[in-house]
């Protein structure tokens, strides 16, 4: 059954304990799939940065680990959280390790990918060229069609849950601001 809104979706927090996205009703969302051995977990801190930066103002950040890309969060639900709130610095929002595509892909997921569909990479920007010609050449099932590309693919949710925005795993924290403050600014 699809969801007819983010807010209908039930997640699991990293400790274990069931939340419906209702609970966020009215802030500003990032949703990002996380690994904390990926070579983009150095966007940990620039993702904190905008958490305390904007949280006063209705935003959140919510992290869902992930093992599909490389095998770069094997651990258990434990040693996630262990490693990003102590290595990482990470306040934000965590929760269970998902599984963001193929046949087991979480309803949270497959609704963001719906309403964001993939929008292609950038052949100006040599960050975006270099991981366009990676997947191709190495993961092409993962390149083709609209699913998640790779590790801390971020998705902007507006205060009424529309997904408003699909940024790809080489768009850095500090690019996401104007995005942020203008949703943020947005009425109700």
């Amino acid at each position: 059954m699809m969801n007819k809104s983010i807010y209908d979706i039930q997640v699991n927090e990293i400790n274990g304990e069931s939340i419906h996205l209702s609970a966020f009703y009215g802030r500003v969302l990032l949703i990002v799939n996380t690994a904390s051995q990926c070579g983009y977990s150095k966007q940990f801190e620039g993702l904190q940065h905008l958490y305390e930066k904007y949280w006063m103002h209705g935003f959140e950040i919510l992290g869902f680990p992930c093992n599909q890309f490389n095998g770069k969060e094997p651990g258990s639900n434990a040693e996630v959280e262990e490693h990003c709130r102590r290595n990482a610095g990470v306040t934000f929002s965590l929760f269970e390790k998902v599984e963001i595509r193929g046949e087991s892909v979480h309803p949270l997921f497959q609704y963001l990918t719906e309403q964001a569909p993939f929008g292609g990479f950038d052949a100006d920007n040599s960050d975006e060229l270099w991981m366009k010609n990676f997947l191709q050449q190495n993961h092409p099932d993962l390149y083709e069609g609209d699913g998640v590309k790779w590790n801390f693919s971020k998705f902007l949710v507006n205060r009424e849950g529309k997904v408003i925005a699909r940024f790809e795993p080489t768009t850095q924290p500090a690019d996401l601001e104007l995005a942020i403050e203008e949703a943020l600014s947005s009425e109700q």
